[in-house]
């Protein structure tokens, strides 16, 4: 029963199969473990903003797969491409005020890259279909 259970939300929750998807809920724990060693003074300020904008890329990835129109569903995929680019800015702050090392910042760009190009390849498709 649990396994039709599973398969089913698979297929109605499409975006859960879906690379992209995946990879961005990676970022989103690296982002976690590296705003949880912020001093306080940034914590709750440049951390949480991190934060927010991480998971608002997984979110909007979901909430376009959803959609009932390549219009809207590219959309909610344009509003996540905004929020990877406020990640890479946040990150590139936090590297420059030595909250993160030059290491994870490259490393997190080289994913945060890679997700892109994935989130563009679902828009060129779109693009195409409409």
């Amino acid at each position: 029963m649990e396994q039709v259970r599973k398969e089913k939300s698979r297929d109605e929750f499409r975006f859960l199969n879906w690379n992209v998807y995946q990879d961005a809920k990676q970022i989103v724990n690296s982002i976690f473990q590296i705003t949880t060693k912020f001093p306080n003074t940034q914590k709750f300020g440049l951390g949480d903003q991190l934060n927010r904008a991480a998971v608002s890329i997984v979110l909007n990835i979901a909430e376009g797969s959803g959609k009932n129109s390549d219009v809207d569903m590219n959309h909610f995929f344009n509003i996540a491409m905004g929020s990877l680019n406020e990640v890479v800015a946040g990150l590139d702050i936090a590297r420059d005020n030595g909250l993160i090392s030059k290491g994870q910042f490259d490393e997190l760009e080289i994913k945060l890259i890679q997700i892109g190009k994935q989130l563009n390849g679902f828009k060129k498709k779109l693009i195409r279909r409409q």
